[in-house]
């Protein structure tokens, strides 16, 4: 199983070194039973089960998702730092509840938090126990980080959209306190999972750099004011640790165009109901993989099955099964389509 996943990470650092040989790979997802989030977020042994029983249903496919878990604390890990209290919807993962920055212009006042500050002591201590329970060959993805403008208008709440009219400096200013933040704490975080060198692991692949930042938000603002006040921010960070991935879940397609202009992004990931990943492969730098869902009975579940394939070829695919058995078909039927078109 160990060469196994030695040759899967090989295909997927051909992603980048060398995109136009790559073959395109498929995660299947099936549902698994597990603890609620509740008793999860109460224990890392329980969240850590969760994650192995996923790992495990991968495991048995045989599918490009490589073994990895992670510690789940939902997406205001970095707002909790700068003093967002969290809100616990019921078995869901934890939310923003507050917006702490009441007017923009307290921006200038804050300082920097701790790099275990607000949620980020219990992903310390989960990320412990992780390290001292998973089975060998396991690999622990990073918690999720976010980004700059996503944290941000966590922090800020949507009168941050009335800020880039009113007081643009300082958005900008709060934007750079986020991403100075990230920067040390990207570091610190690959330490404590044991990640190490110039690739990560997430979302069951590895990608070139050391951190996915998500960009979710970004369809409120124009990609004009992307470019202008996000664009940089983004790429400082991406420059600081290394590169990395970026995740984007809007409907807005301009904005796509502008994340390419980031020469730091080795990956994008978006969501296949809203953006056509046929179309997307004839803008996208050839070194930057793409990476999108597509669901079953949708035109592009159709196009897949038939081999109608993107001519690039740096791509990962992730697709729903009911069943671990139904995955493994659906999986060896795609992967006689690609070797068919090789």
């Amino acid at each position: 199983m160990n060469e196994r996943f030695e040759i899967l990470r090989s295909k997927y650092r051909r992603f980048y070194e060398d995109p136009a040989n790559a073959e395109p790979l498929f995660i299947v997802n099936t549902p698994v039973k597990c603890a609620t989030w509740e008793e999860r977020l109460a224990s890392p042994e329980k969240m850590l089960e969760g994650e192995l029983l996923a790992m495990k249903a991968h495991n048995d496919m045989g599918d490009d998702h490589l073994p990895t878990v992670r510690v789940q604390f939902g997406t205001a890990q970095v707002a909790s730092a700068f003093g967002s209290e969290i809100f616990y919807p019921e078995n869901s993962l934890p939310a923003a509840k507050t917006h702490p920055l009441h007017k923009i212009e307290d921006v200038y006042s804050i300082k920097m938090p701790a790099l275990d500050a607000g949620l980020f002591s219990k992903v310390t201590e989960f990320t412990k126990y992780y390290r001292k329970h998973i089975p060998a060959g396991v690999s622990i993805q990073l918690p999720d980080l976010q980004s700059p403008f996503n944290t941000a208008h966590l922090i800020r709440g949507d009168e941050l959209f009335m800020d880039f009219y009113d007081n643009p400096d300082a958005v900008v200013k709060l934007l750079d306190i986020v991403t100075d933040y990230m920067i040390e704490l990207v570091p610190h975080l690959k330490k404590e999972i044991g990640e190490e060198g110039d690739w990560f692991h997430d979302w069951g692949g590895l990608w070139k750099g050391s951190a996915r930042i998500s960009n979710c938000s970004m369809q409120m603002i124009s990609p004009d004011f992307y470019c202008e006040h996000v664009l940089p921010r983004d790429v400082r960070l991406m420059k600081a640790i290394g590169g990395g991935r970026m995740h984007y879940c809007g409907r807005t397609g301009e904005v796509i165009k502008s994340f390419f202009k980031n020469s730091e992004i080795h990956a994008l990931d978006f969501d296949g109901r809203f953006h056509d990943i046929w179309e997307l492969s004839k803008i996208a730098p050839p070194n930057v993989a793409l990476f999108t869902n597509i669901e079953k009975g949708s035109d592009g579940y159709e196009r897949l099955m038939k081999g109608d394939l993107p001519e690039k070829r740096n791509l990962l695919f992730v697709v729903k099964a009911d069943t671990v058995e139904e995955g493994r078909e659906i999986l060896n039927h795609l992967r006689k389509q690609v070797h068919a078109v090789n």
